[in-house]
């Protein structure tokens, strides 16, 4: 029998965790499967169809995202979540203010003990433990070739609200940029 290593493993919770939210949330979502998306930092991508506000000038509105599952802890500084990209190329293409459809970045934290990360009972599943955007549109310049370190905002949970709440900010052609 193959076994995923542990980093696969949390990079498919991270994929079901997207599907997940965007179901609930009443959007489709599909995996970006191609290399060419792949380096350009896109995992996959959510629509929304039909008015999503009183405001809304579009009623189509695709997102893409790029996808991070890591079992360290978030540790919080001042309302925000940092996490440390090591991919500076990628940082840098995340960033792009010339991008349509947006992007965003989603990380999913899970616990330390792999066992934790899926819980089953006849009740429920659930994956833990929670996942935060950000967008990097407009984030500064990085210096640094071995990564650098983003911010993602405390209240930004990746979850069905959160996410209608981002489709409807899109929906009133609003541009979601990076706060540091």
């Amino acid at each position: 029998m193959s076994l995923l290593p542990p980093n696969e493993i949390e990079s498919e919770l991270s994929y079901a965790y997207l599907h997940a939210v965007a179901s609930s949330a009443g959007m489709s979502c599909s995996v970006v499967g191609s290399r060419h998306d792949d380096k350009q930092g896109i995992d996959g991508q959510i629509r929304a169809l039909g008015r999503l506000s009183e405001k809304a000038k579009l009623t189509d509105i695709s997102l893409n995202v790029q996808l991070k599952a890591t079992t360290n802890q978030p540790n919080r500084v001042n309302g925000k979540i940092p996490y440390f990209i090591k991919d500076v190329k990628r940082y840098q293409k995340l960033r792009k203010p010339t991008v349509n459809p947006p992007r965003i970045l989603i990380v999913l934290f899970l616990p330390g003990i792999q066992e934790n990360w899926l819980e089953w009972t006849p009740e429920k599943l659930s994956i833990r433990d929670c996942a935060w955007w950000v967008s990097l549109r407009g984030a500064p310049e990085t210096e640094n070739n071995s990564g650098t370190t983003v911010y993602l905002p405390e209240e930004q949970y990746f979850n069905p609200d959160g996410l209608s709440k981002i489709m409807r900010r899109l929906s009133e052609n609003e541009e979601i940029t990076y706060e540091q």
